[in-house]
């Protein structure tokens, strides 16, 4: 048996180019299903883990996964927006506590998350440098923030208008950077901190100016009336918030009317939990409670259906590949109709021939899915990391 792989190896080995050929064929056609099924068993896992841990979510009615996306993953667009109240009533009920969020706003590409410190400890976040968000402008980063942008305590940060052609929008602010958090390989690593006023006041609905009873702020004054003072537009608006000018920035109206994007509840209980639900059925309700996990778990449904058209299409490929391998061994054996006829007049039995070639048929199987292994075996390992720069960045 020996001499039988033997010569059949040292076949392939001369004919290397097509036995390469070969090999990486049969390598594609097992990998890729495996492949597949590894990917997308690990996205499902890193998308329901987070969903899981996350007990309910509470924003304006319109689309779930939209709301469950950016509120969660800041990976969507901005959903319907809800007003600051919403987060109010649910702290006032005592059912829950409620961790307001604002993902709208982006810098350098990466989304700011206005919010308050409390979002740290319900993630489990913890501070690698620096220390936490305390005032009006400062910000936090992620640990993939922090090292693509090359920032660290100290730093500043600016954000980004939403259009460039809005000259009447968004202000860039400059905000400072307090602190990094430590990687939590999630999508907490590529977000920018803020708190939820600092969001206030990128939109604009918060600012500060120029004291208008100082002097040199003459010229922007349209009118008087007693303690009430008329600006017009010359007059100066901050848009980097420091230790002196902290006390200039202010906001106008209620603070129950300004948006938000969703607000996170963490019942006290699965019995608040259920109350709480209760109290957002009413259809008339300008808001919507959901349970992320769920809406996860639905369009993971939807994913998972298409993976199995996708595999569907891979084993249609991979059969027409493996038809075609065989008409490629069956070809080399035209070809090699005069070694063969050597080999058995100098004595060869016809079935030690037979052996030789069904042999190199095995080694090319063998080696393609060895490599197939290899391949899955380093896709299961280095998947996630794959998966949370590709699908996160």
């Amino acid at each position: 048996m020996r001499d039988v792989v033997y010569m059949a190896w040292r076949y392939l080995v001369y004919n290397r180019v097509k036995t390469t050929i070969l090999v990486l064929a049969i390598m594609l056609i097992v990998y890729l299903p495996a492949g597949l099924n590894v990917l997308v068993g690990q996205s499902a896992a890193r998308l329901t883990a987070r969903a899981g841990a996350t007990p309910l979510l509470v924003g304006a009615k319109g689309s779930a996964v939209e709301l469950t996306l950016n509120s969660l993953y800041f990976d969507s667009g901005t959903p319907e927006l809800a007003r600051y109240r919403e987060a109010e009533r649910i702290a006032e009920s005592r059912l829950a506590d409620a961790i307001p969020l604002y993902v709208r706003y982006r810098a350098r590409g990466y989304p700011i998350v206005g919010t308050n410190i409390d979002y740290f400890d319900f993630r489990r976040l913890r501070l690698a440098a620096g220390r936490s968000m305390a005032v009006l402008g400062e910000c936090v980063l992620g640990a993939a923030v922090a090292k693509d942008l090359g920032l660290e305590p100290g730093s500043s940060l600016v954000s980004s208008p939403e259009n460039v052609f809005d000259l009447a929008g968004v202000y860039p602010l400059k905000m400072h950077v307090t602190g990094v958090l430590a990687p939590s390989f999630g999508p907490d690593d590529r977000a920018v901190f803020v708190d939820i006023k600092t969001t206030w006041i990128i939109e604009g609905l918060g600012h500060g100016h120029q004291d208008l009873d100082e002097p040199a702020a003459a010229s922007g004054v349209l009118s008087r009336d007693g303690r009430r003072i008329t600006a017009n537009a010359s007059v100066v608006q901050y848009n980097e918030i420091t230790a002196e000018n902290l006390d200039s920035f202010h906001f106008h109206g209620d603070f129950g009317d300004y948006p938000i994007s969703a607000v996170l509840a963490v019942p006290r209980d699965d019995r608040a939990g259920v109350i709480l639900q209760g109290r957002y059925e009413n259809a008339d309700a300008p808001a919507q409670i959901l349970r992320p996990g769920i809406v996860i778990d639905d369009l993971l449904a939807t994913v998972l259906t298409i993976r199995s058209f996708v595999v569907a299409a891979m084993l249609i490929v991979g059969s027409g590949t493996l038809v075609t391998v065989a008409l490629v061994f069956l070809l080399s054996l035209r070809l090699r109709r005069r070694e063969l006829e050597t080999l058995l007049k100098i004595g060869g039995a016809r079935s030690r021939v037979a052996a030789v070639l069904c042999t190199e048929v095995v080694v090319v199987l063998v080696l393609g899915a060895v490599l197939a292994a290899g391949l899955t075996g380093v896709t299961r390992r280095l998947g996630a990391e794959a998966i949370q720069r590709f699908i996160l960045s």
